[in-house]
C-alpha cells in the first residue's frame, strides 16, 4: 500500500523548495514531526507537516511510515525535548540521536519514544507543554536560544531564524503557530500599545511594500530578543527594532500580537 503517512526519524532534516538537494532550504523537520506524502517522486516526497501545514520535500529515507491512527494520535503529542545540549535518544541498535529543543516525543512512556515502529530510549526527563505556561517560563526558553546563529529555514540551537525562534518558543509554551513570520502576524490578539505588552508578546515588523519579514518576542515595553545574525536582544520602541552596534534602527515595528 502506498505511504500516506510518515514521521521524521532523524534529529533533524532539510524540508526542500523542490525535489533537489540544491533547493532552497524553507525549514527543518525535527524528530518527531509527523507529516502527511502528498507526493512522491523518489528519493523525494512531497510532504504536509502535521504540526503546522507547511509543505515542502524531502528526502524520503529520512522518514518512517505511520498509520493514519498513529498520524492523527500524534497532534495532541504533549511531551516535548526540553532546554539542553546533550539530550540523546537512544535505538535499538545502540546508537545516538541529539535531539534539538521542542522535538516531539511521540508515544512517551516510562523513558522510551516511538517513532513509526522503533522505540528509543531517552537520557532526560520530557518537558511538558502547557498552555497555562507563565510568562517567566517564555522568557526562559527564549533565552536559552541567545547568541544561536542565524540560518533561513533552522529550527535548532545550531542555526534558527526568526519565525523558527518564535516557534519553537511558543511550542515549549504548549502554544502552535505557524512556520513563517506573515503567517503568525495573522494570528493571535492585537496588542495596541507597545507600552502594553507582556513578555513572550510577538513583535512583527515590515519592509517598504508593507509585507511582513521579520518576528521577534518581547522581553518588555523596551527589549526584544529575535534572530537577526544571531539570536541577540537589542532595543525596541514605537518606530523599531534599534541595533547599537549598527547604531541605526533595523526593523520597523509594523503591529505586536499576544499568544499567551
Amino acid at each position: 500500500m502506498e505511504q500516506k503517512y510518515a514521521i521524521c526519524r532523524v534529529a533533524v532534516a532539510p524540508l526542500r523548495a523542490a525535489a533537489s538537494d540544491k533547493a532552497e532550504i524553507t525549514t527543518q523537520l525535527l524528530f518527531g514531526d509527523h507529516v502527511e506524502v502528498l507526493e512522491r517522486a523518489e528519493p523525494w516526497y512531497r510532504i504536509r507537516t502535521g504540526f503546522d501545514d507547511y509543505e515542502g520535500w524531502m528526502d524520503f529515507k529520512q522518514l518512517a511510515v505511520l498509520t493514519e491512527q498513529q498520524y492523527h494520535h500524534y497532534d495532541t503529542c504533549d511531551e516535548l525535548v526540553p532546554l539542553g545540549v546533550d539530550n540523546t535518544a537512544i535505538a535499538s541498535d545502540g546508537s545516538k540521536y541529539y535531539l534539538a529543543p521542542s522535538s516531539s516525543l511521540p508515544e512517551y512512556a516510562n523513558g522510551y519514544c516511538t517513532i513509526g515502529e522503533e522505540k528509543f530510549k531517552l537520557s532526560f526527563e520530557p518537558h511538558l507543554a502547557s498552555a497555562a505556561s507563565p510568562t517567566d517560563d517564555v522568557v526562559t526558553f527564549a533565552l536559552f536560544f541567545l547568541n544561536a546563529p542565524y540560518l533561513w529555514g533552522g529550527r535548532t540551537l545550531f542555526g534558527i531564524d526568526c519565525s523558527g525562534f518564535s516557534q519553537a518558543v511558543l511550542k515549549l509554551a504548549g502554544i502552535v503557530i505557524k512556520r513563517d513570520a506573515a503567517q503568525q502576524a495573522e494570528q493571535g490578539t492585537l496588542v495596541n500599545f507597545l507600552q502594553q505588552v507582556q513578555p513572550g508578546d510577538l513583535a512583527f515588523f515590515d519592509n517598504a511594500e508593507g509585507r511582513i519579514i521579520h518576528v521577534g518576542i518581547m522581553l518588555n515595553a523596551h527589549e526584544i530578543i529575535h534572530a537577526s545574525g544571531r539570536v541577540r536582544i537589542d532595543r525596541i520602541d514605537d518606530q523599531g527594532i534599534y541595533n547599537a552596534e549598527l547604531g541605526r534602527y533595523s526593523h520597523r515595528l509594523r503591529i505586536i500580537k499576544r499568544f499567551i
